[in-house]
């Protein structure tokens, strides 16, 4: 007898993605698309609702929640299906966000159908999927330790980077701004600049966060 398929839900706010994605996994027989959503929001409540066994996350969605957020909600549900981060963005801010909310795998949307197919699979058997580029890249921060931005950090410069104040984002992580002054010191020191400006620079040249 036969294992059941792999029931999937693409979460994605393009109709198009969606619509791509649904034919390519369609030519697998081990795969079902039982479901899909158009925001972060319609994600986590279908995931909740059962039926479920992996989802395929965008992490931009628009308005509303991220799709790191609804990683994490998934996540944490009793028995919920794994999640798979399926982006454009492999910058270091994003993948941390996407791994520690819980992914089973990161990949990027220019992946081949075969690399796809094989990262659905090893989700769903409780395996970690990354993309080449995405494993390099946690590879390279594991061998870095002191040089590499915190999680925090990364949070903090990518706000900076989208064109937030000191108060601005204090008020949206919930830190002090002496606290958020303190995180762009460290900041600094490692990337070796001094100022915002030149901080946003070179961490949108090494990747660290997107522009």
């Amino acid at each position: 007898m036969s294992a059941p398929p792999i029931r999937l839900l693409l979460a994605d706010d393009h109709p198009v993605v969606r619509a791509g994605l649904r034919a390519v996994l369609d030519t697998e027989p081990d795969f079902a698309v039982v479901a899909e959503a158009a925001t972060a929001e319609e994600a986590v409540l279908r995931s909740a609702g059962g039926g479920v066994d992996v989802v395929l996350m965008d992490l931009q969605f628009g308005a509303g929640l991220h799709g790191s957020e609804a990683t994490a909600q998934i996540s944490a549900l009793p028995d919920g299906p794994r999640v798979l981060v399926l982006t454009t963005y492999d910058s270091d801010a994003d993948i941390l966000a996407a791994v520690e909310a819980g992914a089973a795998g990161y990949l990027l949307k220019d992946a081949p159908p075969e690399e796809l197919a094989a990262a659905v699979r090893t989700a769903s058997s409780g395996g970690s999927a990354l993309a080449p580029a995405v494993a390099h890249r946690l590879m390279h921060r594991m061998r870095a330790p002191a040089a590499a931005l915190t999680k925090r950090e990364l949070e903090v410069l990518q706000l900076v980077g989208d064109g937030l104040s000191n108060l601005q984002i204090s008020k949206r992580l919930f830190l002090s701004q002496a606290t958020v002054k303190s995180h762009l010191v460290h900041i600094y020191a490692k990337l070796g600049v001094d100022s915002r400006t030149a901080a946003v620079a070179a961490a949108t040249a090494r990747r660290l966060i997107r522009r």
